[in-house]
């Protein structure tokens, strides 16, 4: 017997992309979907039906359009990622020689009744390949359902087990249930177990209609006020069987196959099983080799081809010159510095390079200096001639990580201006989670290439020599490809970013801006008060050295408190204390958080806790730091980082700035150590409460936003709303559990979490949640709908565009997921206060740059350090105020602190 297979490709694209991880090829070209479709494709053709059709909707309206104007209202733009993926599927689809029907004016849901009714009538048996419940209210005896993806099928029995009603009953089904994807009315709370059990009393959609009456209860009352619109919902999901096609099922053979096109969509896709089962198919037959890279797509160009370039090691004032020429009249600079030292603020310059085509590229070795070196340029000479082209505005460069190599050449008088772009930095607003952004990973994944290792021409571990080592022609071909794999990637990424706006914009306007700025504040550093750092060891060990004698008391003996094994004994053995958290192994915990859980039980694990914590402030801070000053600057130079938090947050290290502690008197005397010098302030300036204000902007709550606007103590507000008292009657703890609600929601905390935050029970944390909400349902409206989108696209965006990915939607583990969820709905709060932020540093930087009496020294997390003259403090802070509350315009105000002191910490 003959058979039809339909295509329902509309349907398998979009539950593709949803059901797969947002996978990409090595350029960055989003692939989840198309793998997903090409992989049920093949199987179709493994098949060998008599007769098939891929069916996809065509664009424009529809007649349904025309019956109920808001059809279809409530769906999304279809996503940036998937849409990339729709013209190499059709590519594809037609290269394997499926014919392909998009009929304007209907859907393919109508083009595949009409088709599937046409074959049934003529004998053919009918194979619809879908996952659409719609279509169910075709099967028939020739007509079957079959969903490729989880390989379940559904005929007639089928139909009715699932659904609980026949094939010819499914438009009655769905006109009761309705459709809230495509805005079918249907009857509100009418589930499809309501739906079937009143089919089934009453026989049909016609019966329910006429006996609606008598209905009992709230689903009555819904049933009676739909019942105006039955009709019109029956009518939209009525599937059309007349449709005028040019073609019958039996003109719908396979057509012949195009393997050239197939071998490379397959390649450049990376489908290394279809690209395999092509290779193997057509072994023999004529045509061209497996190709390692293809034609561009029109939206994505290709990268160059995975290929080494032709690098030019330059000793000779002939050659410079020639280069020198070069630089002047190129579009862009690509350029990378070789140096003694990954610490900018100590590294030596031994070399340039440059690159200004993809593929040629040439390294000026200065200061290779090992025994039998060969001459080389001297170094003051090469650049002073290279000051002119690096300080020229218009002259546009590109680096990668430039913000390292801007550092190391201000060493030189060199002021590097007309930075455009940063391969890492377009890496990293591309998709923050898909790669590490160190030029070894971006290379390997965005252009198939592996490049020369650091270890593989310097050695490594103790047997790794300088850079200044290095032999020439070694050097050239490390130095070399550095910048030509910059520009090259530069190529790849920039027209994929081009392709979303919002991304090329947070690109181009926030992170790109900001590296001169980020430079300038690790080049000023800040100065540490190295005497009170001293002072505060040595009474920081006093307390340890109590803390431990007050522990040995409650143990009973002498032991090591630096030794869990020690401590597992005495508290579990000796003091017969119940563990609550195991290790993997399945001993008794002792970490902070199994302290944490039996600090009740005994006092001894809160005197562990309290001595691991001072510990911790001496080794990482009032010991480490005063080693960290600069010799020649006398200063300290933390390294900040653009491309490491996949929200957006600049962290810092060496030292890490962002995790002084300040919960505790000694984390905030720490602060105290950071001082200004004579005749100067420290002035920190700090976002108030920008997270929370920012779910009030995205959130539009009312009840939040009008305790933001109101301009007093939103927590107390909160508490007035969810205790349903006057804000003056609000006890303390009143507050503090709004407060805690208020940050903890952001963070997904539980009933759970917040029961032990606040120290009350679960259900009574409960209770409280449950009242937040009700008078705040904006904000768990905002949060479902983000966690919606988030499974829906993979990613959710801050206020400005920047997406933020989430791998761990899909997990199959529970607890993965749910991790996810949580970051979906504070990621959007946190990423925009981050961009927030730094368009704030953007602006303080335009400010301060043409002024000798202010500096930005700091940023950490929403705040701003700065060190002003003492009679340039007004000015500063008026200036730095407008800045940071202008950076955004939000539905509520963004509100700056700011304080004044000798220190930091004085300044809050």
């Amino acid at each position: 017997m003959a058979q039809l297979i339909l295509i329902d490709g509309s349907s398998y694209l979009y539950r593709a992309f949803h059901a797969l991880p947002p996978l990409t090829n090595a350029r960055g070209e989003p692939t989840g979907a198309l793998f997903g479709v090409v992989n049920m494709l093949r199987a179709t053709l493994k098949a060998q039906p008599e007769y098939l059709a891929f069916v996809c909707d065509a664009p424009g309206r529809t007649f349904r359009d025309d019956i109920y104007t808001e059809y279809k209202a409530n769906r999304p733009p279809m996503p940036d990622d998937l849409r990339a993926q729709v013209e190499p599927m059709m590519a594809i689809v037609g290269a394997l020689g499926f014919p392909i029907l998009c009929i304007p004016g209907v859907e393919a849901d109508d083009v595949i009744g009409t088709l599937a009714r046409a074959a049934a009538a003529q004998g053919i048996d009918v194979t619809i390949s879908t996952g659409d419940k719609d279509l169910a209210q075709l099967v028939d005896p020739r007509v079957t359902l079959v969903n490729t993806m989880t390989n379940t099928t559904l005929d007639i029995a089928g139909v009715t087990e699932k659904f609980g009603v026949p094939p010819e009953r499914i438009v009655d089904f769905l006109s009761l249930t309705g459709d809230s994807i495509d805005n079918v009315p249907g009857v509100t709370k009418c589930g499809p177990k309501t739906a079937a059990k009143w089919l089934a009393e009453y026989g049909s959609l016609d019966g329910v209609i006429a006996n609606a009456d008598k209905v009992g209860g709230k689903i009555g009352e819904y049933l009676r006020e739909a019942l105006p619109t039955l009709p019109l919902s029956r009518e939209l999901v009525t599937i059309r069987t007349d449709v005028e096609l040019e073609h019958g099922p039996t003109d719908l053979s396979l057509r012949d196959r195009d393997t050239a096109t197939l071998r490379e969509l397959f390649t450049r896709y990376e489908f290394k099983a279809a690209l395999k089962e092509l290779d193997a198919e057509t072994l023999g037959e004529p045509g061209p080799a497996p190709v390692a890279a293809v034609a561009p797509a029109p939206v994505t160009p290709a990268p160059a081809a995975a290929r080494a370039g032709e690098y030019e090691l330059v000793t000779t004032p002939e050659r410079f010159e020639h280069w020198l020429a070069q630089l002047r009249k190129a579009p862009l600079i690509a350029f990378d510095t070789e140096t003694s030292d990954i610490d900018a603020m100590r590294a030596e310059l031994i070399g340039l390079s440059f690159a200004v085509e993809s593929g040629r590229a040439c390294y000026i070795p200065v200061a290779h200096d090992y025994p039998g070196a060969p001459w080389q340029l001297d170094r003051d000479q090469v650049l002073h001639a290279l000051k002119p082209l690096f300080e020229d505005p218009g002259i546009a460069k590109l680096g990668q990580h430039a913000k390292y190599d801007i550092n190391v050449l201000s060493h030189y008088g060199i002021g590097v201006q007309g930075l455009k772009h940063d391969s890492m930095l377009a890496s990293y607003v591309w998709n923050a989670t898909a790669t590490r952004h160190d030029m070894d990973s971006l290379a390997s994944r965005y252009l198939g290439y592996q490049t020369i290792k650091y270890e593989d021409v310097a050695g490594k571990g103790a047997r790794q020599i300088p850079f200044s080592q290095v032999d020439l022609d070694t050097a050239c071909r490390y130095a070399a490809e550095d910048a030509d794999i910059t520009l090259r990637l530069h190529e790849a990424l920039q027209p994929m970013l081009e392709t979303v706006p919002a991304l090329k914009r947070v690109y181009e306007e926030i992170e790109v801006p900001l590296i001169p700025i980020l430079a300038g504040m690790e080049r000023k550093g800040v100065l540490i008060d190295v005497g009170e750092l001293r002072r505060q060891s040595q009474e920081l060990g006093k307390r340890m050295l109590e803390l431990q004698q007050q522990a040995y008391a409650h143990a009973g003996r002498d032991f090591s408190l630096d030794s869990p094994k020690q401590l597992q004994t005495i508290l579990f053995d000796e003091l017969g204390l119940a563990a609550k958290l195991k290790t993997p192994k399945g001993q008794p915990s002792t970490n902070e958080e199994a302290l944490e859980a039996i600090a009740d039980d005994h006092a001894l694990p809160r005197l562990i806790l309290d001595y691991r914590g001072l510990a911790k402030l001496r080794s990482t801070y009032t010991d480490k730091l005063a080693q960290m000053v600069n010799p020649r600057t006398g200063r300290v130079h933390t390294c900040y980082h653009q491309a490491s938090v996949a929200t957006g947050r600049i962290s810092s290290s060496d030292p890490n700035l962002q995790n002084i502690p300040v919960r505790t008197d000694e984390g905030r005397r720490i602060r105290a150590a950071f001082v200004a010098p004579p005749g100067w302030v420290v002035m920190a300036a700090d976002y108030s409460q920008i997270e929370l204000r920012i779910m009030a902007h995205l959130s539009g709550d009312e009840a939040l936003l009008r305790a933001f606007k109101s301009g007093g103590d939103v927590h107390r507000a909160t508490a007035a709303e969810v205790f349903g008292v006057a804000p003056e009657e609000i006890t303390l703890n009143q507050r503090r559990a709004a407060k805690a609600i208020n940050f903890g929601l952001m963070y997904g905390m539980s009933a759970f979490g917040l029961a032990r935050q606040l120290g009350i029970d679960r259900g009574e944390a409960s209770d409280y949640m449950a009242r937040y909400f009700s008078r705040f349902a904006g904000v768990r409206a905002f949060m479902d709908a983000t966690r919606e989108q988030a499974h829906r696209d993979g990613y959710v965006e801050t206020i400005f565009g920047r997406r933020l990915y989430l791998e761990n939607l899909k997990a199959r583990n529970q607890a993965l997921r749910a991790g996810a969820e949580r970051a979906a709905v504070n990621a959007p709060m946190q990423g925009s206060a981050a961009d927030i932020i730094k368009r704030a540093m953007i602006a303080m930087g335009s400010y301060l740059c043409q002024r000798t009496d202010a500096h930005m020294l700091m940023q950490v997390h929403d705040e701003l350090v700065f060190e002003v003259q003492e009679d340039a403090v007004d000015a500063l802070r008026q200036a730095v105020t407008e800045r940071m509350a202008g950076a955004a315009e939000l539905a509520v105000p963004l509100v700056v602190d700011v304080g004044v002191g000798a220190n930091w910490e004085q300044a809050h």
